[in-house]
């Protein structure tokens, strides 16, 4: 088991758990890779998935972004499938696709032949964790997942879909296979999770990337349960949790309740609503994270600039109207063809307001 590390002069933490920095924090979903043409140069050697059981090569990945930009957290650079990977389920990533499973999970009985996944099969990850928290100096190292929905979308449809048809017949339509499988991910997602915490990360974010889907009826009924089973079980953990979905404004409100009792908790906001109005929609005492819509960093400068500047007005005013904190970031990832440039110009005005 890790020591937690002591990390009194980061903004990031600070905001989180409801203290005040000294500044604004930013950091950026997908800012390890993408747009950086370090990270391009290391890719053109390696596959996606090959480069994510690479302990070296995550954390030179992680800290490209450290290094290059100043941001105020580190993100371990992996992948929403590597759990389902080191489990033993058949899947690539794809380029230009995203991961494609060989064989998709639609039956009862494909969904009992998933094997649970072992500490000891996600090694490289956790080496990797080690290894970032030696070389991170004061910098908090954020370690991830993906939630149980947004796993099982994949595995149900057999890769990337726009509208999750599989997905939600087997959702509505076989009840019993559906929480059979969610919870069989649950089970997945925690035991990843614990053994990035075990190595040393020092706060965790859980990605619903397609909870946004779903109707708020629907989140409540299927995955709401198993998702607050995934941080009731972290909450023990002792780091800050953060909580967060695209197109999610109708479910804010659930999605904060999914983060349970536990303490330093917060909910990541998309571009497309307001932190003022996430604000009056989570529950009292969550921060607030985002919201800079990611293809502003694509206008020019003179455009990104007043952006920033703007959800920088907007996190102070949800603090006022009640959040715990605000860390500044994108309402989803950097963009591939941003201009790595502009992110550091994006970072040094966040400090300096």
């Amino acid at each position: 088991m890790s020591t937690r590390r002591e990390l009194p002069e980061s903004t990031y933490l600070a905001a989180v758990s409801g203290r005040t920095p000294h500044r604004v924090p930013v950091w950026f979903m997908r800012q390890a890779g993408r747009s950086l043409p370090e990270y391009r140069a290391l890719r053109a050697q390696h596959r996606m998935l090959d480069a994510c059981f690479d302990p070296e090569l995550v954390c030179e990945i992680t800290l490209q972004p450290v290094r290059r930009h100043g941001v105020d957290a580190a993100i371990l650079f992996s992948d929403i499938v590597v759990p389902l990977k080191a489990a033993g389920i058949g899947l690539d990533i794809v380029p230009d696709v995203g991961p494609v499973i060989e064989q998709p999970i639609r039956t009862q009985a494909d969904v009992e032949a998933m094997k649970p996944l072992d500490a000891a099969q996600v090694s490289p990850v956790t080496e990797a964790v080690s290894m970032l928290v030696r070389e991170l100096g004061d910098v908090p190292l954020i370690g991830f997942a993906g939630a149980p929905f947004t796993l099982a979308s994949y595995l149900v449809e057999g890769g990337p879909s726009r509208h999750h048809e599989r997905t939600k017949a087997m959702m509505l339509g076989e009840s019993a296979t559906w929480h059979a499988l969610m919870a069989a991910l649950t089970d997945l997602t925690i035991a990843f999770l614990q053994a990035q915490v075990d190595a040393g990360v020092d706060a965790l974010q859980v990605f619903d990337s397609w909870a946004g889907t779903l109707s708020l009826a629907d989140y409540r009924a299927y995955v709401l349960p198993h998702t607050t089973r995934v941080f009731a079980a972290m909450a023990g953990a002792g780091v800050p949790m953060t909580h967060f979905g695209v197109g999610t404004a109708e479910l804010l409100g659930a999605m904060s309740e999914a983060l349970g009792p536990a303490p330093a908790t917060m909910v990541g906001v998309d571009w497309r609503t307001s932190l003022v109005d996430a604000a009056a929609r989570v529950e009292p005492g969550r921060a607030l994270q985002g919201n800079l819509d990611p293809v502003v960093l694509l206008a020019g400068w003179p455009v990104a600039e007043e952006a920033v500047r703007r959800v920088v007005a907007d996190g102070r005013a949800a603090v006022a109207a009640g959040a715990a904190g605000h860390v500044f970031n994108l309402g989803h990832g950097v963009l591939p063809a941003t201009d790595p440039g502009i992110i550091t110009e994006a970072v040094t005005l966040v400090h300096s307001l």
